[in-house]
């Protein structure tokens, strides 16, 4: 899985307009066809129109992400934020077919995107499975 910061978190760190100790961050799962743009999705409203429906197992909106960790690597110049694992159980049919999640912070008005994960394409759970990503994460470099 490869993962895209926004162009829009480097704003929000600048500017002390986000905080990864005590925002609310949520994670969307996107439909079939979704592409990414780092540059122009810039709030959830900008992706919300292409996220999978409410349905087997998948609530629009995103689940909500917990235990967030920040980890500074100076090796190799970056910075990541992770949460725990989430996960969705399919019933009543399958969850997907969906290339990737957006993570947003859901604290702020405008629900900025702070990064995509990428699945590297279309990932479907059959129904009764659980979908899980683990530590879902956005890495600023």
């Amino acid at each position: 899985m490869a993962t895209v910061a926004s162009d829009k978190i480097k704003y929000l760190l600048a500017t002390k307009q986000i905080d990864f100790a005590n925002d609310v961050f949520k994670i969307a799962l996107m439909t079939s066809g979704f592409t990414y743009d780092r540059v122009n999705h810039n709030n959830y409203s900008d992706i919300s129109g292409s996220e999978l429906s409410s349905g087997n197992g998948y609530t629009a909106g995103g689940e909500t992400l917990a235990g967030v960790a920040v980890t500074r690597n100076d090796t190799d110049n970056w910075t990541s934020i992770t949460w725990n694992n989430v996960s969705w159980t399919a019933s009543g049919g399958p969850i997907g077919p969906t290339p990737g999640a957006a993570i947003y912070d859901d604290t702020h008005t405008d629900k900025p995107v702070v990064g995509y994960i990428d699945f590297g394409g279309d990932q479907t759970q059959a129904d009764g499975g659980v979908a899980t990503i683990a530590n879902p994460e956005v890495r600023i470099a």
